[in-house]
């Protein structure tokens, strides 16, 4: 019922919506006189708030038509590696670039798309050859698609993965870094040869007991049953996956933006006095990050209850109790893949810790295949995006990527000239050494 109000009220505000960007495009004319009075740039600027507020978002698209490769300009183009219903193996191919590491980025399934990664794509485009999920809107697969839970998502890391082939290195930003680990652990304990060589893992919440957060208590307070019964709905009559139950990106939207609200006024409020005051560069700033962040999505309900469940309220993957489709869920037998967790100092979803409690999971891996870093001054979002990512977490990560690519090559070619043996000797004893 929540979500076909909000659909008759987004409706309902269409005519408003037109009207205010009609007389917002009237008062920025260059040919009205009154677009360059006080009273014309007001005017213009609570029509574009009105507008705004008004609004439903889609999605953005990623927008990096080229990079910048040792100072030349090289072309990108968007590749549709793999496709499943609820989700695409986009692959962001580089004319002419070749025999750079191969880098799966896994998008976040939390609300909003995998667009929220571009400054992470962008900073990362010009060393690696780059493979990002891009997540589909619940809401727009229809529900003879089937179902979409946990388990889903780890069998569909595995899949990636072995599509993509060894020596691949995986980047989790924040929720799938529990699927990740959950996938990889498992190709593990079968001896698959498609392993990643590497995986790290940025701002994840493996162990939501240590450090908890607003995100974490607010899941904790309630008992499971409220989430089902109050914040999952089903898809109105309007959309390609009608009847389908999803926890909409709407509600989590709001939930976030009430955790900062007077933040989230406040910028709203410079956006108004920036265009008054004719600002245009602040005011694109403004529109840039929002067109970003309000474009949300809905989560399966599946997927979103079994997260709360067994990540937040039960947590089983810390305590050794997860399983996927019956299997046991053993970090400790992950030997090949080595392990990087990144946390910011100032996390306000993520408590620092939760995300570095997957070493003492790995218990398998030497020191040799294990770093950390804590970034001071940042919160969530900077751990993935910003100057800092670009500046001081990416150099460390991609230090951590390419030690453990050449090793994994120099492995291979041991073994090719050493027939006897003694590659596993010279492995064991790399690992030994220091990263």
């Amino acid at each position: 019922m929540l979500y076909n109000m909000h659909e008759m009220q987004h409706a309902a505000l269409t005519p408003v919506r037109f009207a205010a960007e009609a007389l917002q495009h009237f008062y920025t004319n260059p040919w009205v006189p009154a677009a360059y009075t006080g009273f014309g740039r007001t005017v213009a600027a609570s029509c574009e708030l009105l507008e705004r507020t008004t609004r439903k978002y889609r999605k953005p698209e990623f927008g990096l038509p080229t990079t910048v490769i040792h100072g030349e300009t090289v072309a990108v183009t968007e590749e549709q590696a793999l496709c499943t219903g609820f989700c695409t193996l986009l692959h962001f191919a580089r004319e002419g670039v070749h025999g750079q590491p191969r880098v799966l980025l896994v998008a976040p399934m939390s609300g909003h798309y995998a667009t929220l990664l571009r400054g992470t794509v962008e900073a990362m485009l010009p060393d690696y050859d780059l493979y990002i999920t891009d997540w589909v809107d619940a809401r727009e697969v229809p529900i003879e698609r089937g179902s979409f839970d946990l388990d889903d998502y780890v069998d569909l890391m595995a899949r990636f993965l072995r599509h993509l082939g060894p020596n691949t290195h995986v980047v989790a930003v924040c929720q799938p870094s529990v699927p990740v680990l959950a996938a990889i652990s498992l190709m593990a304990a079968d001896d698959d040869p498609c392993q990643p060589a590497s995986m790290v893992l940025m701002g994840g919440p493996i162990d939501t007991r240590i450090n908890p957060t607003k995100v974490n208590e607010f899941a904790t307070t309630r008992p499971f049953s409220w989430f089902a019964d109050h914040v999952i709905h089903g898809v109105p009559l309007n959309c390609p996956g009608r009847g389908r139950e999803v926890y909409p990106g709407f509600i989590q939207l709001t939930g976030f933006m009430a955790m900062n609200a007077d933040r989230h006024v406040d910028a709203h409020m410079k956006l108004f006095q920036h265009l008054v005051r004719g600002d245009g560069d602040s005011a694109e700033q403004h529109r840039d990050f929002y067109d970003e962040y309000l474009s949300v999505m809905d989560l399966p309900a599946e997927f979103y209850l079994q997260t709360i469940g067994q990540v937040f309220q039960d947590h089983l993957l810390p305590q050794g109790l997860m399983t996927c489709r019956g299997s046991p869920i053993d970090p400790s037998l992950i030997r090949r893949t080595a392990l990087m967790t990144v946390e910011g100092e100032k996390d306000d979803i993520t408590g620092p810790g939760q995300c570095l409690a997957a070493h003492n999971l790995c218990t398998g891996l030497p020191p040799g295949m294990r770093r950390h870093h804590l970034q001071p001054k940042v919160g969530h979002y900077g751990i993935f995006h910003g100057r800092r990512w670009r500046q001081e977490i990416l150099p460390n990560v991609s230090e951590f990527i390419r030690h453990h690519d050449a090793t994994l090559l120099a492995h291979k070619t041991v073994e090719r000239h050493d027939p006897f043996g003694m590659g596993i000797l010279v492995r064991r004893l790399r690992q030994m050494l220091p990263a």
